[in-house]
């Protein structure tokens, strides 16, 4: 792959139509549906079809053999090269590729900025009714599950006591203090104890990912030689733009926390603290 986790329009505007390239757009509540999208792109529904419906909690990650049926029907081959972007910035397609990445495949990258950047930038879009799976053969991708890049409250349990590990939460401080209400109801405020708040906003800089010397700067500063990484947030998606912002500052031990405060904030005996 010619790039690493993070690519530009340039980049993609060049390849558009090539035969082994899909663009998928990973956008998520307000902006999923967007009738903008760069041309050829189709539609990888982290609210709909590649969340698992049957858990209680919010964007849990698909099996292996449900996310092999859903890259399938994309059209997407074990030898494809994968951009996803969305409507948002660097948002949700964070959580796709870290997704991508969790069941084996790495030949996926973030369109940096997303389609703000991309209109901004004046490459080309399409409107109208996205593709449909129609439009494209049925793929041959076929996941081979990676442990570890996704976890539970058990192994971010015994990271928050391991003087090696650092757990990041991606929300807000005042979400992080518990001062502001959680947006899901029945969740109670606050943070888990000995967790680090850095905003996902914050490794973002005009809506494009901050850059690699920014980046180490910025979790280092909070982690100090700590070099495993966790990550956490509300349902798992932005966690994942603290996850990218690590791998392009050159971290390599990192872990999404799947339930994230989802899970973690319901009422149970998983401890939480409260204030910054």
């Amino acid at each position: 792959m010619p790039f690493g986790p993070l690519t530009d329009g340039e980049w993609l505007a060049a390849r558009l139509g090539t035969p082994d390239l899909v663009v998928l757009d990973a956008s998520v509540g307000a902006h999923r549906g967007t009738e903008r999208r760069i041309p050829g792109t189709r539609v990888f529904d982290i609210d709909g079809a590649f969340s698992d419906h049957a858990s209680p909690l919010p964007h849990t990650m698909l099996g292996a053999d449900a996310f092999t049926e859903e890259a399938r029907a994309l059209g997407i081959d074990d030898a494809s090269t994968v951009v996803v972007y969305d409507a948002a910035g660097v948002y949700s397609s964070a959580r796709a590729r870290w997704m991508f990445r969790a069941m084996g495949f790495d030949r996926v990258a973030v369109l940096d900025g997303g389609l703000p950047a991309w209109e901004a930038a004046g490459l080309p879009v399409e409107s109208g009714r996205p593709l449909t799976t129609g439009s494209w053969g049925r793929g041959d991708f076929t996941a081979r599950p990676r442990p570890g890049l996704l976890v539970g409250s058990a192994e971010v349990t015994a990271a928050l006591a391991d003087p090696g590990s650092a757990v990041f939460d991606a929300r807000t401080r005042e979400r992080f203090a518990g001062t502001a209400p959680e947006p899901r109801p029945g969740l109670r405020g606050g943070h888990m104890p000995g967790s680090l708040n850095l905003p996902f906003g914050e490794v973002q800089a005009a809506g494009r990912m901050r850059s690699a010397p920014e980046l180490r700067a910025a979790f280092s500063g909070l982690a100090g030689d700590r070099e495993r990484l966790y990550f956490s947030c509300g349902s798992g998606v932005t966690a994942c733009v603290l996850a990218l912002g690590a791998e392009l500052a050159g971290y390599d031990e990192l872990s999404v926390y799947d339930g994230s405060w989802g899970e973690w904030g319901l009422p149970s005996d998983l401890p939480v603290a409260t204030g910054a």
